[in-house]
């Protein structure tokens, strides 16, 4: 399991990374554009969008919901209390995820059917899409924040890990939590910590596995 957990967490920052990367230099979306344009903009982009939202919270989730278990493996023994409860936050952040993915792309194609009879009215109906989107997955990270710093305070109690990236987790989950305030300034934090944080367990998580292999190998080799 720490294999898959690991490629998965390494996984999910390389999806932080590409988003970073696709909507700071390719997503031309104009914001000072009238309604009719930014409405016509998603419509000739719909596919676009589609494929980069998919893989922004539905690949993301699927991912997301690996690494929870395999991190709900690793530390279950370590305090099963307090990792249970950080596992369930983790399961309910795959729900939220997985949920703004599929509003996103179902919303985006009811509101462009809207567009022939009344743009006016379809941009109304994508701004109220798009809200349910942020408040579920994007803008608020109360829920990540919670798990990440739940697991982090196991893992550093409990000796696993390295002591840097429990305090990076422990960080991470702070900034996740702060995002109930509404400031871009909280969630640009916990997403570029998290990139951080997602690469160095995923490459930790897969080193355990080697470790344990070798081990295996040496026991077996003894006998």
């Amino acid at each position: 399991m720490n294999r898959i957990a690991g490629v998965s967490a390494i996984g999910m920052g390389l999806i932080y990374i590409a988003a970073f990367i696709f909507f700071g230099l390719f997503w031309a979306f104009p914001s000072a554009g009238s309604p009719v344009e930014k409405m016509r903009f998603l419509e000739e982009n719909q596919l676009l969008f589609n494929i980069v939202y998919t893989l922004m919270y539905l690949v993301f989730a699927v991912l997301l919901g690996c690494l929870v278990v395999g991190l709900y493996e690793e530390l279950k023994n370590k305090n099963a209390g307090l990792t249970i409860l950080a596992s369930l936050f983790g399961a309910i952040w795959v729900g939220l995820v997985i949920a703004s993915g599929m509003i996103a792309n179902i919303g985006l194609a009811y509101v462009i059917g809207l567009m022939d009879a009344n743009p006016e009215k379809a941009f109304d109906a994508w701004g109220i899409i798009y809200l349910m989107v942020e408040s579920l997955g994007g803008g608020n990270e109360l829920v990540g924040g919670l798990w990440v710093l739940l697991v982090s305070i196991v893992a550093l109690q409990s000796g696993v890990f390295s002591r840097y990236l429990n305090c990076l987790g422990i960080f991470v989950g702070i900034a996740g939590i702060a995002t109930i305030y509404p400031s871009e300034t909280f969630t640009e934090i916990f997403g570029i910590s998290q990139i951080v944080w997602f690469v160095w367990i995923g490459t930790s998580l897969l080193g355990r596995e080697n470790e344990s292999k070798d081990w295996g190998g040496a026991v077996v080799a003894k006998r």
